[in-house]
């Protein structure tokens, strides 16, 4: 996928992964009931903030990893029918390991 979406500075876009449709026994969950994916793979990465000096300090996350995000953090936007999180990268708890 072209992702038509540059994050500036310190910022990440984050595809989400969606929960379950279904549980273990097989019930259907409604929409409302869904509690928001805190899990979700990176698509882009800026060039990281600047600091004092305006040096670059190089982002800790790349394209293709998956993460672990804080909840509400974020703003959600939709491009080409995709939800997608655009995140600061200190809204990022942590980095999945395959």
């Amino acid at each position: 996928m072209t992702l038509k979406l540059r994050p500036l500075g310190d910022r990440v876009v984050v595809e989400p992964l969606e929960q379950e449709e279904r549980t273990e026994s097989g019930l259907y969950i409604p929409e409302t009931a869904k509690e928001k994916p805190q899990k979700g793979t990176v698509l882009a990465v800026g060039a990281g903030r600047r600091d004092e000096d305006g040096e670059r300090i190089p982002m800790d996350v790349e394209v293709g990893q998956n993460v672990l995000f804080a909840k509400y953090g974020g703003t959600e936007v939709k491009i080409d029918g995709k939800k997608l999180l655009i995140l600061k990268e200190s809204d990022i708890l942590a980095i999945l390991d395959a």
